[in-house]
């Protein structure tokens, strides 16, 4: 556990950013996973920790922890090309290998560079539920209390997504062989639900939601049954790839999104992941329901998915937030960076999505993803009182950001900082990363390695 225990902690900041804006000289109070009192323009009592610039924690909407083992295994190419298809089938072959402890041991390594990039919470899109077989194991939620657990011992928050996934393709076509561990009818999913809510027993401020993998995945008639088993958030991969609209469209005569919206009461409880090739009618939809758009540009540029229509949802008041999804890297900045950057490259242009002349890119990106992050992981957000004690301080003696202030923090964080600009972290009350550095990453590490070297030798 970390050195700072205790149920009540209190810090002063010299600035913070509050949902007002900067402040100087700010207060704040938490009790256990909750802020208390936060208080701008006033002295520091005895006994408050120190800090710089401090920042409420960020949320990442989207992961699948266990592909940080994989991550640089896949970058050879082919005389065909290679696509997210080609990769998938190398994914599966790597999952085929993983026992329940190598779960756990890389999800907390993949949680740990989460922490120490500034990701304060993250969803858990959580598929791997099954023996290599594709039995059950004696607890369905075997897989799931590995997760947690990797959360309770890294300190991230955790918002459990389990996955319900049935098919190989729209239309209820049968699972291929490579899927098997992932498969579940609906009973057996209510089952696991169960299982996940006892795993999640002594995290006070988990959260547990449903995850319907795809259209591809799942019919409508288990989508409608689905539904009900829980009233957290709901996520679902949509219109990822031009093949997968392509086939929606020939399956159904609709593109993914509006199917969706036709056959089911999408509203602020759902994050629609990726959402990447969308028409006008679609992006409507979407913000007239206010759902949140999942966004996770690094593993969207190498998979080669292609780019959301941002500038037209962000015009719109549209809800995004970015996930580190296969944690090919994880590093909450760069998500930030890369999302605007894409858009520039696409447009020719500069500061392309902030809506007004004169508005912080990185500001705007920043508060924009920390707002549609936690409506999509069923948290509240920002420094203020009720919402979770989760606090970034950024280094004012980075290279980066030196000299500046204000706003400029965050642009240059986002477009100029690389690693170290986080200097500590506080999640649910306690100091988990000091010095850029996570509290247990040695121990983590260790692990890492043991299980990532035992899998791989498995995998030849």
């Amino acid at each position: 556990m970390p050195e700072t225990t205790a149920s009540t902690v209190a810090f002063h900041a010299e600035h913070a950013l509050l949902p007002q804006g900067w402040a100087r000289d700010v207060r704040i109070v938490g009790h256990g996973n909750t802020l208390q009192e936060v208080t701008p323009g006033v002295p520091a009592e005895e006994g408050d920790i120190p800090l710089s610039i401090a920042l409420p924690g960020l949320g990442n909407l989207h992961s699948h922890a266990f592909q940080r083992g994989m991550a640089g295994l896949t970058e050879i190419g082919g005389r065909s090309g290679d696509s997210f298809w080609s990769w998938r089938e190398l994914m599966y072959r790597f999952l085929a290998h993983l026992q329940p402890e190598a779960v756990q041991a890389i999800a907390e390594q993949a949680y740990v560079e989460m922490l120490e990039s500034g990701f304060t919470r993250v969803g858990e899109f959580h598929y791997l539920h099954h023996a290599a077989d594709g039995t059950p194991y004696a607890d369905r939620a075997e897989m799931a209390a590995r997760i947690a657990a990797a959360a309770q011992g890294s300190g991230i928050g955790l918002t459990l997504l389990p996955v319900f996934y049935a098919h190989a393709d729209f239309g209820g076509a049968p699972p291929n062989p490579a899927q098997r561990r992932l498969i579940h009818d609906v009973d057996g999913f209510a089952e696991l639900l169960a299982g996940c809510r006892q795993a999640l027993r002594g995290q006070d401020d988990a959260v547990l939601g449903i995850a319907p993998h795809s259209l591809r995945a799942v019919t409508g008639e288990e989508l409608a049954a689905l539904l009900p088993l829980n009233t957290g958030p709901v996520h679902i991969h949509i219109a990822e790839q031009t093949r997968e609209v392509d086939a929606c469209v020939a399956w159904s005569g609709l593109r993914p999104v509006r199917w969706l919206y036709e056959h089911a009461p999408v509203d602020a409880r759902w994050c629609l992941v990726h959402a990447t090739h969308v028409d006008a009618d679609e992006v409507q939809r979407m913000l007239a329901s206010q759902a949140v758009v999942g966004l996770c540009p690094i593993t969207e540029a190498n998979l080669g998915d292609g780019l959301f229509p941002m500038p037209a949802f962000a015009q719109g008041g549209g809800r995004f937030g970015v996930g580190s999804d296969s944690n090919v890297l994880i590093d909450a900045a760069e998500e930030l960076r890369l999302l605007e950057y894409g858009q520039r490259l696409q447009l020719r242009g500069r500061n392309v999505l902030a809506p007004q002349e004169g508005v912080s890119s990185g500001r705007w990106l920043f508060q924009q993803a920390l707002q549609g992050a936690a409506q999509a992981l069923g948290v509240g957000h920002g420094l203020q009182a009720g919402a979770p004690a989760d606090v970034v301080e950024l280094d004012p003696q980075h290279p980066a950001l030196i000299a500046r202030d204000g706003d400029a923090w965050l642009d240059s964080w986002v477009f100029a900082a690389r690693n170290g600009a986080v200097r500590s972290v506080w999640r649910g009350g306690r100091q988990w990363v000091r010095q850029g550095r996570h509290l247990h990453r040695d121990a983590m590490a260790a692990r890492f390695a043991a299980a990532l070297q035992g899998v791989l030798k498995a995998a030849q």
